[in-house]
C-alpha cells in the first residue's frame, strides 16, 4: 500500500512538473509570438523616376513612395504608433535649398489623399466626366499638365489609418495589442492628436530627406484646411519651423458655420446666413430661378448682401419676426434659390444643405450634388426630407480608387500585398480642441481653429495664407470660408497677408478642368512669390 501511495504521488509530481513545463513553453512561445503589425514598425520605401509635361516644360522627377514610423513622446518616446504612408516627388538638379517643398493632404477627417494626388496636382491625372457620372472601367489616366511640381516638390501624405498609413500596437500578447490599439485611436483620432501627428511627420521627412532648409508650404483640402490651421501653430510654437504659406482649398475652420446639421444647434443661424449665396448659385447653374440673372458673380454679391442684410436680420428675431415680414423674406428666398414660397415658410426660413439638395430639383426626383453642386442624381426617395447621398461622390469615387490602385502598384512599385483604404475606420472622431492661449485643460465643444492659424500667423508675421474654393460647394460653402477670414482674429498689419481666390467649381476645385488650370497658375504664383529664393 505504501508503495501504491509513493507511486501515486511521484506520477502526480511527473504530471504537475511536465504541466509546468508546458506552461512555461506556451507563455515564452506566446511572448515570443510575432505582432501582425511587426511589419510596420519599420520604414518603407520604392524609388522610381519619371517626367511629366507641365503647360508645355517637361519636368523630371525622382518619386518615393514609402512610409515612416511615427512614435510616442515622453517616457513613450521610442515606442511606435503610426506608420503614415506618403507619396513624395522631388524634381531632379534643383539643390534642396532652392526648392520648395509642398506637403499635401485631403481632409474627412481620415480620408486618403487619392483625391489631390490623381486630380489636382500629382504627375498623372485621372479624367473623369465634368458634371456627370463617370462610365465604368477603364479610366483614363493622363499626364496632368497642371502638376503643381513645376513649381514645388511635393509629398502627398495619407492620414493615419486611411490609404497605406496604418496605427501601430505591436505587442506581442493580443490583448496588450487590443489595449494598446484603443489608446491609439483615442490618442490619434481627434483634432489635436491628428495634428500632432502630421506635424511630427514634416518635421520627421525633413531630417530624411535633408529638407530643412527648403521653403515650406502647407495644402490642406476641407477638414485638411482645419488641420493646416492646427499643423501650422503646432510647427510655429512647438516645433520651431517657420512655414512660408499655407494654402487652403475648401475651407472650414469654424464647425458653427457648417450648414450640414444646423437645426440641431438651434439659435445660432450663421450657418443658414452663409448658405444662401450657394444656394443661389447652384439654382443659377441648375436653371431653377424665377428670374435668372445675366451673368453669375454680380448676382452672387446681391446675394451676399441680402444675407447679411435683411436675411440675418429677419432670422435673428426667431418668434418675434412678423408675419407680413416673414412672407416677404420667403418670396426674396424663392427668387434666390427656387425654393417654393410655402416649402421655406415651412421651413421657418431656415434651409439645411440636406434639404437644399433633396428639393432643389424635387419635381424630377433629383437629387443636387452636395460636394459640388453641379453634380445631380436620381433621388433615392422622393419622399425624404433630405439628401441621401451624394451625386458627386458616386459620380466620380470609382475612377479615383482604381486609377490609384493600379498607379501605385504598376508606376510606384509600392503596396502589392497591402489594401488602400479610402478612409480611415473611425468609429469616434474627437472634435473637441484645446485652442492656443487656453489655460488649463479647458477644451472647445464645438471645433474652432481660427484662433490656431491666427496665432500661427502673429508669431510668424510673414507667414502667407492663399484661400481657395467654388462657389458649388455646399460642403463648405464659400461664403462661410470668407467670412471665417473676415472674423481671423488678427491685427489689420497682417490682414494683407491674405489673398483669395473662387472658382466655377465645387468641393474640388480641381474636377473641372478651366478651374484645375486656373488653381494650378494661382498656386504656383503664390509659391513663387512667397519662396524667397533669390
Amino acid at each position: 500500500m505504501r508503495r501504491l501511495v509513493l507511486a501515486v504521488a511521484l506520477a502526480s509530481a511527473l504530471i504537475s512538473t511536465a504541466t509546468l513545463a508546458h506552461e512555461d513553453k506556451h507563455d515564452e512561445a506566446k511572448s515570443k509570438e510575432k505582432s501582425p503589425d511587426a511589419t510596420l514598425v519599420k520604414p518603407q520605401s520604392s524609388e522610381t523616376e519619371g517626367s511629366v509635361t507641365v503647360e508645355g516644360k517637361r519636368v523630371d522627377y525622382k518619386a518615393v513612395a514609402g512610409t515612416l514610423v511615427l512614435h510616442g513622446s515622453g517616457d513613450k518616446e521610442h515606442e511606435p504608433t503610426v506608420s503614415m504612408f506618403y507619396t513624395a516627388y522631388f524634381k531632379k538638379g534643383v539643390p534642396a535649398g532652392q526648392r520648395p517643398i509642398t506637403f499635401i493632404y485631403n481632409g474627412g477627417p481620415g480620408s486618403a489623399t487619392v483625391w489631390l494626388h490623381m486630380g489636382a496636382f500629382g504627375p498623372k491625372r485621372v479624367v473623369t466626366s465634368d458634371d456627370s457620372h463617370t462610365p465604368a472601367a477603364p479610366y483614363g489616366l493622363v499626364n496632368n499638365d497642371y502638376s503643381l511640381l513645376d513649381a514645388s516638390d511635393l509629398v502627398f501624405i495619407d492620414a493615419p489609418g486611411a490609404g497605406f498609413s496604418r496605427l501601430i500596437a505591436d505587442d506581442p500578447d493580443k490583448d496588450k495589442r487590443d489595449e494598446q490599439m484603443k489608446d491609439r485611436k483615442k490618442a490619434i483620432y481627434g483634432v489635436d492628436g491628428d495634428g500632432h501627428a502630421f506635424a511630427q511627420f514634416i518635421t520627421q521627412f525633413l531630417s530624411k530627406y535633408g529638407r530643412w532648409n527648403s521653403p515650406k508650404y502647407l495644402f490642406g483640402e476641407s477638414y485638411g484646411t482645419t488641420r493646416s490651421a492646427v499643423v501650422a501653430n503646432i510647427l510655429e510654437n512647438e516645433d520651431s519651423v517657420d512655414l512660408n504659406g499655407v494654402v487652403l482649398l475648401s475651407q472650414i475652420l469654424s464647425f458653427d458655420t457648417s450648414i450640414d446639421g444646423p437645426e440641431f444647434n438651434p439659435g445660432v443661424d450663421l450657418p443658414y446666413v452663409l448658405a444662401l449665396p450657394t444656394f443661389a448659385a447652384t439654382a443659377y447653374y441648375h436653371h431653377q430661378l424665377p428670374q435668372p440673372p445675366a451673368a453669375l458673380e454680380p448676382f452672387l454679391k446681391e446675394v451676399e448682401q441680402y444675407a447679411m442684410g435683411d436675411y440675418a436680420q429677419a432670422l435673428m428675431q426667431g418668434a418675434a419676426l412678423d408675419t407680413a415680414r416673414k412672407q416677404a423674406v420667403a418670396e426674396k428666398l424663392h427668387q434666390y434659390t427656387g425654393l417654393p414660397v410655402d416649402y421655406l415658410l415651412k421651413a421657418n426660413l431656415r434651409v439645411t444643405g440636406g434639404m437644399f439638395e433633396h428639393e432643389l430639383q424635387a419635381s424630377t426626383d433629383t437629387t443636387t450634388g452636395r460636394l459640388d453642386s453641379r453634380f445631380a442624381g436620381p433621388s433615392l426617395d422622393p419622399l425624404s426630407k433630405a439628401s441621401e447621398y451624394d451625386p458627386q461622390s458616386s459620380a466620380i469615387s470609382s475612377a479615383y480608387v482604381a486609377a490609384f490602385n493600379d498607379y501605385v502598384r504598376k508606376q510606384l512599385k509600392f503596396g502589392q500585398d497591402m489594401r488602400y483604404r479610402l478612409f480611415a475606420d473611425i468609429d469616434h472622431w474627437d472634435f473637441a480642441h484645446k485652442a492656443p492661449g487656453v489655460d488649463g485643460e479647458a477644451l472647445q465643444s464645438s471645433t474652432n481653429v481660427m484662433p490656431d492659424l491666427a496665432m500661427a500667423m502673429k508669431t510668424n508675421p510673414d507667414l502667407k495664407v492663399f484661400l481657395n474654393g467654388g462657389y458649388y460647394d455646399l460642403a463648405t460653402p464659400y461664403f462661410a470660408a470668407e467670412y471665417e477670414m473676415n472674423h481671423l482674429p488678427i491685427p489689420d498689419s497682417l490682414r494683407k497677408n491674405i489673398s483669395t481666390q473662387w472658382y466655377p467649381s465645387g468641393h474640388m476645385v480641381y474636377a473641372h478642368q478651366d478651374s484645375l488650370k486656373q488653381l494650378h497658375d494661382n498656386v504656383a504664383k503664390f509659391i513663387q512669390s512667397t519662396d524667397n529664393v533669390k
